[in-house]
This record gives structure tokens, sequence and C-alpha cells, in this order.
């Protein structure tokens, strides 16, 4: 099946996820989605392609300009100044203390101080007047309705930021323009590509503080916290905003995993660029191609602890409870540990989408004061069941497949029923299974 998979090592934002996903279409298709998106009827909205180099490596920036000019922001740091994502002003009604949020702080474009400080003469759009504006375009529905979901994330993200009602959020003229184009932009080619599934590498948030309005935040930023809560992400050396509430929204929206690359048969890659430059590419990678429908491989996490102050009735507890919370296998091991006593090791594997709550009540039904995480990949067999015809009546075979295997074997619960009901041993049916299956 066609898969899209997204490595976003140096973060995501709207304008590098538009430009990445634009290099995966043909150039005819390319053509129709630039004189798409400068025809949309949004007054000075321009949007152009521009091939950047980063590190060696040629990809696309996409600038988008409202009435001639981008929207801009800082990264900040004790040092100084650098370059970071422009920042949507937003602010509640008039009599309310002002707000400033920033859903479209894409990462890739430049900045000039002084536009933090002259940009009253704007017009602001509220939230309601983003949604009105979407619903106007020309535009297949699907389109306009993926473009109010991610905008609705992207609003309430805000909305808790500032503690303020959504309707109460208004936003830039210039900003909330380019955040419009980017979120739209993404959303005509998703819709254009068709992929059968979206998968997300975990999302690099870079690091330090990002300068706004109201003076120096950390990183992430407060709203794109608030969108990716669920989501694997991380820290690491590089100071300023890499992932934004734009790029975040249209992540949590579209994707429906996060973890390493899955095999594919490579079709195409695209390289969407930003303006800073760093030691590493600043890029999101876009991989197109194929998938086997098979789902013979897969990620998930193991989570452990050690325990040398539980009776075997209580951890008999904690398996069955995490077992009906969704874990995928619940163990014990037996261990040695410190001051020579003898104890046991806890293991639960689990789907990474299960991490947060598996390992809260570990912590809560357990005496353990961690829990160890690590990722996981397998291959597995695809399982199905298949009925056979036997003297001792109808037996299930479950029968596992992929990567050129097949396993077969009788299912326990109906062996053991048939069984009891003959009255023979349940050896005699099992093998009565397998030798009618096999024929």
């Amino acid at each position: 099946m066609k898969t899209l998979y997204l490595e976003c090592n140096m973060g995501a934002a709207g304008d590098m996820l538009m430009a990445a996903l634009y290099e995966l279409l043909s150039k005819e298709e390319q053509e129709q989605f630039i004189h798409t998106m400068n025809h949309l009827g949004l007054d000075g909205v321009s949007v152009s392609p521009a091939p950047t180099q980063k590190c060696g490596i040629w990809g696309t920036h996409m600038t988008v300009t409202v009435l001639g000019e981008e929207e801009h922001s800082h990264d900040h740091s004790h040092e100084g100044h650098h370059h970071h994502p422009e920042e949507t002003h937003s602010h509640p009604h008039e009599n309310a203390p002002h707000v400033h949020a920033h859903p479209s702080d894409e990462h890739s474009h430049h900045h000039q101080e002084e536009e933090h400080h002259h940009h009253g003469h704007h017009h602001h759009y509220s939230y309601q007047d983003i949604l009105s504006v979407l619903e106007t375009l020309p535009l297949p529905q699907s389109v306009k309705e993926d473009a109010g979901k991610v905008y609705r994330l992207i609003g309430e993200a805000e909305s808790h930021a500032h503690n303020a009602p959504i309707d109460q959020i208004h936003f830039h003229e210039v900003g909330s323009l380019d955040a419009v184009a980017d979120v739209v932009g993404c959303c005509l080619l998703i819709s254009m590509l068709r992929p059968d599934e979206i998968i997300s590498s975990p999302i690099h948030l870079g690091s330090g503080f990002v300068r706004c309005a109201h003076g120096v935040l950390p990183v992430p930023a407060p709203a794109t916290a608030h969108i990716l809560q669920g989501v694997p992400s991380y820290s690491r050396e590089i100071k300023g905003e890499l992932c934004t509430p734009t790029g975040a929204a249209l992540l949590k929206h579209f994707v429906s995993r996060f973890g390493s690359m899955p095999v594919m048969s490579l079709e195409k890659t695209g390289y969407g660029m930003g303006n800073k430059d760093f030691e590493i590419a600043n890029c999101v990678r876009a991989f197109w191609g194929e998938t086997s429908d098979d789902k013979t491989d897969d990620e998930i996490l193991e989570l452990s602890c050690n325990l040398d102050d539980m009776t075997p009735e209580a951890l008999g507890s904690v398996q069955e409870l995490l077992f009906e919370a969704g874990a995928l296998d619940v163990f014990f091991t037996s261990i040695q540990m410190k001051k020579s006593r003898p104890g046991t090791m806890l293991t639960c594997l689990c789907r990474p989408a299960d991490r947060e709550r598996l390992t809260k009540m570990i912590l809560r039904h357990t005496t353990t004061l961690g829990v160890r995480i690590k990722h996981c990949e397998r291959m597995i067999l695809r399982s199905r069941f298949e009925t056979v015809a036997t003297k001792y009546g109808e037996i299930r075979m479950k029968l596992s497949e992929g990567h050129g295997i097949l396993k077969a074997k009788p299912e326990f619960a109906d062996v053991q029923k048939a069984a009891a009901a003959y009255d023979v041993p349940f050896t005699e049916v099992w093998e009565e299974a397998k030798r009618v299956f096999a024929h």
C-alpha cells in the first residue's frame, strides 16, 4: 500500500512540510498545486517554491508572503539572538489583557526585530474568522474539513496556553493568513497524494528559548507542547524552536502512528528546507513508497522494573491489571538484586500509544520508584483462523504467516472443550485437528 513516512529529525514546520510533500508530486501536479494556492482568493497571499541547498543537499523552500511580507520572530539565547519561526500574534477581546499566540511560527522564516512592535495597523482575525475563511476557499470539501480540524487543534492549544476562551483568541493578519496557506497547502497535498498510511518519526523539538512579545519562553512553546501530548518527541543539543504549533497540529491530525521507518519500496523522497542553518541539514524529509499489507513489521515498547518487596499474590494482581489494560504481554524473571536479595523483574510489552497509561499503572500498583522504557522493533507473523471438521467436531486452527513462513496449531480452547465433550485425552483431539488440517 502507498505509505508516506515523514522524518522529523529537525522538527516540523508548516512550510517545510508543505515543501517536502510538494517534491513528491510530478511536474504537472506541482504546477497545478502552485496555481491553486495562488488563486484561493486569499487577499495578498503568494506561495512560491525555490530550490534551496542545506549541507550539500538540495530541496525546496516554500515561501509564503502576505502583501509582500513574511511573518517572523526570534529564537533566544544568552549569547544572542538567532532566527526562528515567524510568530502569529493574537489577543482576546478588547477589554481583556493581550496575549500572543503563534500557530504558524515556522522556523524556516527570516525576521527583523522591529516587526514585533509595529503590527498594530494590521487587521486581526478571530478563530471563527479563520474557519469562515477556510469554508469559502475553492477547494474540495475534504480538504477544507481537514484544514478546519488542524486549526481546531491550534486554536485549542492557544486557548489553553493563554487561559482564554477560544472565541477570544485573535490572530495578527500576516501570521494568520500565512498559517492558513501552510495548513491548506499541506491538506491539499495530502489529498493529491492520497496515501494509505502516514507514519512519522518521533519529533525533534529543539531546545533553549524563544522570544515573543511577552518575553522569553522555553522551547517547546506552550501551544506546541499542548498539541504534542501523547506524541513521541525529544529534545537534544540544537538550540532553537524546531517544531512549531502549525507543524505539530498537522502531524497530530494526519499521522496514524509514530516510530521508525517501515520496510518500504521507495519511489520518491522530498526535502522541505528551512531558512536557518545548523551543522545538520535543516529539513523535513518525506519518503513515498510501497509497504506490505501484511503488517509483519511492528514497533513495541518494553516497560520493566526490579522488585524485591512484593508478594507473589500482589505481583499476580499487577499482571492481571496490566493485561486488562491492553498490555501485549506481562511476565516475571527471577533476578539477584543488591544487598544479596533475590528479586523479580516485571516486564510489560505494550504499544507506543499505551506507554504513559501502563507506565503510570506500574508506578501506582507496584513498589518500584522507576520504570525502564525500551523501544523494540519486531518482525511478526500475521495470524488468522481457519476451521477444520474433525471427528470430535469443529476445531479452529490458528494460522500465522509472513516472511515466507507458515505456522499452524489448533486453538487451545476448542481442543479442551472437545476433549471434555468426547471424554478423550487432550493430545488426541490436538493431533486429530493437525492431521485433518494437513490433509
